[in-house]
């Protein structure tokens, strides 16, 4: 049984395909197998049950996942942790992000903590959805990842930074930006501005507006919210996005009005590692300046008359 061995089994397990771990690996889908039977004879367990879409763990294949798991992990930090030893106030941390992320929650924390870590390198690598941030945690590919909170995820742990209120975009000249704030009923019947299906910010929109029986027309879809805001802006329909740190509300820049939805329950962001007692310093640091310089802007936003933090 060797460390490969192990690696291989854990990513056949996360991904629930030897092909996908091959093509990930360039090796061929023989070579993945070959790993997952060598730990079944050192064992004397099946570890994986063929289904039709792929493969699943059995429940003696879950007990060495698990184990897998953790130990690669904590193996992975504790090889990053010498690193940092060795190497002194270097190293890099891997972030993963959303389209917006960084310009609306890191921008400042990344000037800080370039001035006080300024040969450290930080690398970051934009995802679609959350899951595909979990994934590439779990797998040890990154450091955090910067994500709409939800339910547990096997093997990830989820650190809750700051509650976002969800807000109504729309033109100055829009009737409903004279309202102080928007009812649920304002929402139905008009023509709203989709957020990317695939996120975790639309997805828990959307179960909002099914929970209270909105029901609201949409022939626009967006990558990201700055577009969204952006169509908003242009007229060409109103969008339901959170109210950002920084963002005053109500009122906005412009043309646009942001007003807020208060009966829509806010909107969970933060922190996701493999695990916080085996971040490294650095990026321990990092998720610290980010946290410290949200919630520094919330408290200044609601100083000026923003919604309160949750």
């Amino acid at each position: 049984m060797t460390l490969d061995d192990l690696r291989v089994f854990v990513a056949v397990c996360r991904a629930g395909s030897l092909s996908a771990v091959a093509r990930e690996l360039a090796c061929t889908q023989s070579a993945v197998s070959q790993h997952v039977k060598r730990l079944e004879r050192e064992t004397g367990v099946s570890l994986l049950e063929r289904q039709p879409r792929g493969v699943v763990p059995t429940d003696a294949g879950r007990v060495l996942w698990d184990a897998a798991a953790a130990g690669i992990a904590g193996l992975d930090s504790a090889l990053r942790r010498l690193g940092d030893l060795v190497n002194g106030d270097t190293g890099s941390v891997r972030v993963a992000t959303g389209g917006t992320t960084v310009r609306h929650f890191m921008a400042e924390a990344i000037v800080t903590f370039r001035r006080r870590h300024p040969k450290v390198n930080l690398e970051f690598q934009t995802e679609t959805s959350g899951r595909r941030c979990f994934d590439a945690l779990a797998a040890g590919h990154l450091d955090l990842a910067w994500v709409t909170l939800g339910s547990p995820v096997r093997g990830i742990e989820q650190r809750p930074v700051v509650d976002l209120p969800w807000v109504l975009a729309a033109r100055a000249a829009d009737p409903l930006a004279r309202r102080a704030r928007i009812e649920v009923a304002d929402l139905a019947g008009i023509r709203l501005i989709r957020l990317p299906q695939n996120s975790a910010s639309g997805a828990r929109l959307d179960a909002a507006f099914t929970e209270l029986g909105v029901r609201s027309s949409s022939d626009t879809g967006v990558a990201d919210w700055d577009t969204a805001l952006l169509l908003a802006e242009l007229g060409l329909g109103h969008a339901v996005v959170p109210a950002l740190p920084g963002r005053r509300i109500p009122g906005g820049d412009g043309s646009l009005r942001l007003i807020p939805v208060p009966d829509l329950p806010p909107l969970a962001v933060g922190w996701a590692v493999r695990r916080w007692d085996a971040l490294s310093p650095l990026a321990r640091a990092f998720a610290d300046t980010v946290t410290d310089s949200v919630t520094d802007s919330v408290a200044d936003s609601v100083a000026t008359g923003a919604p309160r933090r949750g």
